[in-house]
């Protein structure tokens, strides 16, 4: 994972828990480290939080007091991501098999790969893996030249 930090800019509104304030991103961060800590400088304060994403929605959650704005009310401020982005490997077996079908990944933009990445890693069994693989690669485009 590459160590050069990070600093994004942000926007979204507040939601309060019985856990605390969450500050839910107006847009998904992409390609960047989740499920780890950063800090947000908001309102003339930089606070701690940890980085949520799930499905199509990402989430901070201050580990720290602060002063959260009201339900609903719009913020903005900068993301300081202590490990920059995140990089997308595509597994081995997955890739033998996409070039051994003439089948290109390339066509997937970043949302699908990281559909098809997570279907096949949430795969139980060897069998289970192996059907994913051929699933994923029989929905890839051919390559450039090669037909099917």
């Amino acid at each position: 994972m590459p160590s050069a930090p990070l600093n994004v800019p942000v926007e979204g509104t507040v939601t309060h828990s019985p856990e605390g304030p969450m500050l839910r991103l107006t847009r998904r961060l992409d390609g960047h480290d989740t499920f780890l800590t950063g800090s947000l400088d908001i309102a003339d304060s930089s606070i701690p939080v940890r980085i949520l994403t799930l499905d199509d929605v990402t989430v901070l959650r201050p580990t720290s007091e602060f002063p959260a704005p009201a339900d609903g009310e719009h913020w903005h401020g900068r993301l300081h991501l202590p490990h920059g982005l995140r990089p997308r490997s595509v597994p081995p077996d997955l890739n033998a098999a996409a070039d051994q079908e003439g089948r290109s990944l390339d066509a997937l933009d970043e949302a699908e790969l990281r559909y098809a990445l997570t279907f096949l890693s949430e795969a139980t069994t060897p069998d289970i893996r192996q059907a994913r693989i051929e699933a994923v690669v029989s929905a890839l485009p051919a390559t450039i030249g090669r037909t099917q």
